[in-house]
Order: C-alpha cells, then sequence, then structure tokens
C-alpha cells in the first residue's frame, strides 16, 4: 500500500470512529462512547498542563528572542550540540541516577521480601516508615541529609566521638555520598510498594514444592520467586529511573553533583538567564524519559511458575 493509499485509509478509520462514536447503533459502540466520554477530562488535562508547555517548549528553544519568543533560530540546539558541559551534564545525570536506581530495586526487593513473605513484629510501623518519605519534598530530604552526615550532623559527630577524627573531616552531606543517600532514601519506598504489590501475586504454591524438594531459601527465590517477580522490578525500576531524573529539591540544596534539573534552574537564573537553552534541554529530558519508558513497558510482562 502506499502512502498516500495509507492516509486515506487512516482517515476514514478516524471518521468511522468519530461517527460512530457521535451516532452509535449498536451496544458495542455504545460502550465505545461511554470510554471515550469518560477519557474526555484526561485528555483535556493533559492538553492543558502536557502538550500546550510542551508545544510552548518546541518555539522557545527555536526563538530567536526566548524573552518575547520572537524570531527562529538553532542557537540552543547548536549550543547543546557543541558545548561538551551538556554532554557532561548528560553522563553525570544518567549514571549518577542509575546507580542510585539499581540500589534502590535491590533494597526495595529486600524489603518487600521481608514483608510480604514474614511475620514482622510492628509490621504497620514498619510500612509507614519505608513509605514516609514518598511525601517529603526534596528539599526536606536534604535538610534531613545535613542533619545527619553535616558538620554538626548526629551520625558525624557519633562517629567523630568514637574514632576521635575531626567532625569536619567526617562531614559528607554536601559530598557525592550525601546527594546519593538522599536520592535512594526518597527512591527506596517508591521501589518497595511497586514490589510488594507484585509479591501479591506470587505462586506461593510453587514456592512450598521448592522448598519440599530441598531448595534453599535462596535457591527457592531465585529459581521461583525471581521470574515472576521480574515484572514487578522492570516496573520498579522504570518509576525509580523516571522519578530520579525529576529529582530537583535535594539537588538545589547539596549541589554536589551536576545533574540536568540543575542545569535547568541555571539556565533560567539571573546572569545567566537562557530560557531557550532551558527549553531545548527539556525537550531532550522529555524524549528520553519517553522513549525510556517505552523500552522498559517491553520487560513489565507477567510470568507465572507453574507448579
Amino acid at each position: 500500500m502506499s502512502v498516500p493509499e495509507s492516509t486515506a485509509a487512516s482517515v476514514r478509520r478516524v471518521r468511522t470512529f468519530v461517527s460512530t462514536t457521535a451516532r452509535p447503533t449498536t451496544e458495542r459502540e455504545r460502550e465505545r462512547r461511554r470510554i471515550a466520554i469518560m477519557c474526555l477530562p484526561f485528555f483535556a488535562l493533559a492538553t492543558v498542563a502536557g502538550f500546550v508547555p510542551l508545544a510552548m517548549l518546541v518555539r522557545m528553544s527555536v526563538a530567536a528572542d526566548a524573552v518575547w519568543i520572537e524570531g527562529w533560530s538553532l542557537d540552543a540546539w547548536r549550543t547543546l550540540l557543541t558545548e561538551p558541559t551538556y554532554r557532561r551534564v548528560a553522563w553525570n545525570t544518567v549514571w549518577f541516577v542509575g546507580l542510585a536506581t539499581i540500589v534502590s530495586v535491590v533494597l526495595g526487593v529486600a524489603v518487600a521480601h521481608a514483608l510480604e513473605r514474614y511475620d514482622l513484629p510492628f509490621e504497620r510501623a514498619v510500612v509507614a516508615a519505608v513509605s514516609f518519605p514518598i511525601a517529603l519534598p526534596g528539599i526536606i530530604v536534604a535538610i534531613l541529609v545535613i542533619a545527619m552526615l553535616g558538620r554538626q550532623g548526629l551520625v558525624t559527630n557519633a562517629i567523630a566521638a568514637v574514632t576521635g577524627t575531626s567532625a569536619i573531616d567526617l562531614a559528607s552531606a554536601t559530598a557525592i555520598t550525601g546527594l546519593f543517600l538522599g536520592y535512594v532514601y526518597s527512591l527506596v519506598p517508591r521501589a518497595t510498594m511497586v514490589l510488594r504489590g507484585t509479591y501479591a501475586e506470587v505462586n506461593t504454591q510453587a514456592e512450598e514444592a521448592a522448598r519440599s524438594l530441598g531448595a534453599s531459601r535462596w535457591e527457592t527465590f531465585y529459581h521461583v520467586t525471581l521470574p515472576e517477580i521480574r515484572p514487578g522490578i522492570a516496573a520498579a525500576t522504570i518509576l525509580t529511573f523516571r522519578s530520579g531524573l525529576a529529582i530537583f529539591g535535594t539537588v538545589l540544596l547539596l549541589q554536589s553533583h551536576h545533574v540536568v534539573t540543575l542545569q535547568i534552574q541555571r539556565e533560567i537564573s539571573v546572569g545567566t538567564y537562557r530560557p531557550d537553552v532551558a527549553a531545548a534541554i527539556g525537550l531532550v529530558y522529555v524524549v528520553f524519559i519517553v522513549a525510556f519508558t517505552f523500552v522498559g513497558l517491553r520487560f513489565v510482562r507477567t510470568d507465572t511458575v507453574a507448579i
């Protein structure tokens, strides 16, 4: 089929869909119309909060005058492609958030396994403590890191008292380790909540059968449980990685690692005001997240271990 024929066929299908949705004659068409009506609020919100701002970002990124959004220029994109600073920022963001995601998902698997497979004392309190960081803004997380690992931090001074080392030398809140702990603290609850839902679907009979055949706890987990929670691990990885890319408050306060959100803030700061470059970075950021999500979703499927 040629391109014109394919385009004409697509137009006919859209026209038929609109016609049957507006004037349904069968029960299936009426159901389709009800679904379309229920989706209208989402599309309205997506248009106002998503599509329109994205269109504005595109226009700003190619504007000769980004303040008044006038004229046309590719200077912002040329800057992104030619200046090594932006490639370094991109690499810093990917490896740092990727490492924080891996650590968070591994810890999330361990916490979810403990919560779902063992009768823990004060389980509700444990769940509340694990999920608590989800409600904290990034700036509050940064303050907590400073309170624990700063020069006057509780952990810093405790270690200094035991080892006799100066608290100033031990302080790591504004080092990359402090920022990394802030990221992990924010991301572990997200991974855990996703994985707890996955554990609810695990075939416990297969686990019991493996144990009865002499498999150890680790062998049962590796050969039976892990294949079943793999879709949850993929989903948790997607969620935590995307969430890590969006962290801003923690980075803004600690500023120990140059990531993309900090770079966007610097581009729109007084003195280095370049909204066209910030818009271009934002577009690359959105495209990367969407592409990563679609690729990651290919690994989110249900695998059930039969017995």
